[in-house]
């Protein structure tokens, strides 16, 4: 799809995945929805906030449901434990209000000096509270006051947090029980991760609203025109578009007058002088000028590349709703559009753009190509295989098609564990890299799906290729960092390689966003929070800005719970 990332590799740390608590990345799909729901199922029914009270933590021997108060061998903290006990009869049959007198007994009788039985009785009255959230969260308090490792009650505390819209202090609850239980408690994670993209989506809503519009690195730039092979706006001036006295001189730069903003932003574009091309295609819609429709296009989709989605929309509007400009201009800003709205989460309306740029335009190899990336985003892999054979059919030489539609393969046979096919994929990939040898892509793609088997040693080969085609492409050094971390635990190989993609691109997103992710888990946490906010500065959509807050307000978390009670992850 228009200026997305190259698809991450899905082993060692791979950017698709949220990583719930940054230090330990977790993957959360339908699977682990599925079993959460399943043991739901098994609890009792009701608000399912309620739950088996705790048992006694310092049980009175021989005891059994509890003593009369008045016996003559009971003390404190056996009518303490009485009280309680008598107290989770009444929380099993549902008379809570009894309950919550019973624990509330308990409390008072309990010498001050018996913490964890004082901390139980808490967590009891509070699971007795139900929605009375104020309430579940004083006595939760109070028994972390009392146990600060005391899971229940942090979890507890953390859901009633979560209720009353507290969501900072809820991920720091839950990120301590998180490390508690190991990571290995879906519940929890299920918070978690709930959790941190609330926080995300509300944050990037503002930042992304209030940011300054950036251009991103040349680098990117070219290589986002480059996935187009039907783009009128990405080709150099023609001769028609040249001064007369310049129409003899074809495939030189064209010198341009002064009168034509949209062919001045070409000349510029050439020269890769991109930040005067907005300027120079509002001066030729200003005037209404012949080449309206290209630069109203030519601004759209460089209001796209600075991340300025609101102001790309109504010139992607109007030149598709012009029915006498070119269908091709037309259909690519049904293209972008389309990606836009993938961007913003609006898979629907993305669907119905790139059916209707191949409605209209249906011999657009664009179409099908940037088409078949949304429906592997979709995970509609039969349909994405389909359209990337038909921009193959029409465009023979297209080597990326060929390649995306090889890791297309390669994805769906992984995904659904069948080796037969993941052997024919690969072999695809043999193919595609040996008929097109200049493919930077075809052997970036064929190096993940490599890693993915565990081939290292072959993998590190294409990505030495990718970098001698394209020794300015940052992603490939962050991938080559990261393939090292994964085969031979080279820390200090990996991270040389994800800085020497910053010097290479200081814009890179990725590198840094990566860089954070490992600065994470080796327990930096001050520095990975700042690799993190220069990556959301650097967010080209309001979607990648939530993911990165995430991250970064899971690493802050951490910070919290360690200082608050000394609980860090495993590091590297």
């Amino acid at each position: 799809m228009a200026a997305s990332k190259p698809v991450e590799p899905q082993s060692g740390l791979p950017r698709w995945q949220l990583a719930l608590l940054v230090g330990t990345p977790i993957v959360l799909g339908v699977g682990a929805v599925y079993l959460w729901n399943r043991s739901r199922t098994k609890q009792r029914k009701g608000t399912g906030e309620r739950k088996t009270p705790e048992g006694s933590a310092s049980p009175v021997q021989g005891q059994e449901g509890f003593l009369h108060p008045g016996h003559p061998k009971t003390c404190p903290l056996d009518r303490a434990q009485a009280a309680k006990n008598k107290g989770n009869k009444y929380f099993k049959a549902g008379k809570y209000e009894n309950a919550i007198q019973c624990y509330t007994e308990a409390i008072a009788l309990c010498p001050k000096e018996n913490k964890s039985d004082l901390s139980t009785f808490y967590q009891n009255r509070a699971a007795a509270y139900e929605q009375q959230w104020t309430e579940v969260v004083q006595d939760c308090s109070q028994a972390v006051e009392l146990n600060p490792r005391y899971i229940k009650a942090l979890f507890r505390r953390a859901k009633a947090l979560e209720k009353l819209d507290n969501r900072k202090e809820c991920l720091e609850d839950v990120t301590a029980v998180c490390i508690l239980e190991a990571f290995q408690n879906q519940q929890s994670m299920l918070l978690a991760d709930k959790v941190l993209k609330q926080l995300g989506k509300e944050k990037a809503k503002e930042k992304y609203k209030n940011r300054e519009p950036m251009m991103p690195s040349p680098q990117f730039i070219k290589s986002y025109f480059s996935s187009f092979a039907d783009d009128i706006i990405s080709q150099p001036l023609q001769k028609g578009e040249k001064k007369d006295e310049d129409k003899d001189k074809e495939g030189e730069a064209a010198e341009v007058s002064e009168s034509s903003g949209y062919l001045k932003a070409k000349q510029y574009m050439e020269e890769e002088n991109y930040d005067k091309i907005i300027s120079e295609c509002t001066k030729e819609i200003e005037s209404c000028g012949r080449y309206t429709a290209e630069a109203l296009l030519l601004r759209a989709t460089f209001y796209l590349l600075i991340g300025n989605a609101t102001g790309a929309q109504p010139d992607l509007d109007q030149v598709i709703n012009m029915q006498d400009a070119n269908v091709k201009l037309r259909a690519n800003a049904l293209i972008k559009r389309g990606s836009m709205y993938m961007q913003q989460q609006e898979p629907m309306l993305s669907t119905q753009d790139f059916n209707m740029a191949a409605e209209i335009d249906t011999r657009n190899p664009d179409v099908y190509h940037h088409r078949g990336q949304l429906k592997i985003l979709l995970d509609q892999v039969d349909e994405a295989v389909g359209d990337f054979d038909e921009c193959i059919l029409l465009r023979p030489d297209s080597a990326l098609a060929q390649a995306q539609k090889c890791f297309a393969l390669y994805r769906q046979a992984y995904t659904g564990n069948n080796p037969s096919q993941v052997q024919t994929a690969m072999d695809g990939f043999e193919d595609v890299t040996r008929r097109f040898p200049k493919c930077a892509e075809g052997y970036a793609l064929y190096a993940q799906a490599l890693t993915d088997q565990q081939q290292f040693g072959k993998a590190d080969e294409m990505y030495d290729k990718c970098i001698e085609l394209e020794p300015d492409n940052a992603t490939t050094y962050v991938h080559k960092g990261l393939l090292q971390l994964q085969w031979k635990q080279d820390l200090d190989l990996g991270l040389e390689l994800i800085s020497k993609a910053i010097e290479i691109d200081n814009k890179c997103d990725f590198a840094y966003e990566t860089m954070g992710t490992i600065e994470v888990q080796r327990g930096n946490l001050d520095k990975a929070i700042d690799m993190f906010n220069k990556a959301i500065n650097l967010a080209k959509s309001e979607m990648e800005m939530a993911h990165l807050y995430s991250l970064c307000d899971a690493a802050y978390a951490q910070t919290e719970v360690a200082r608050k009670y000394g609980l860090k992850p495993p590091t590297l």
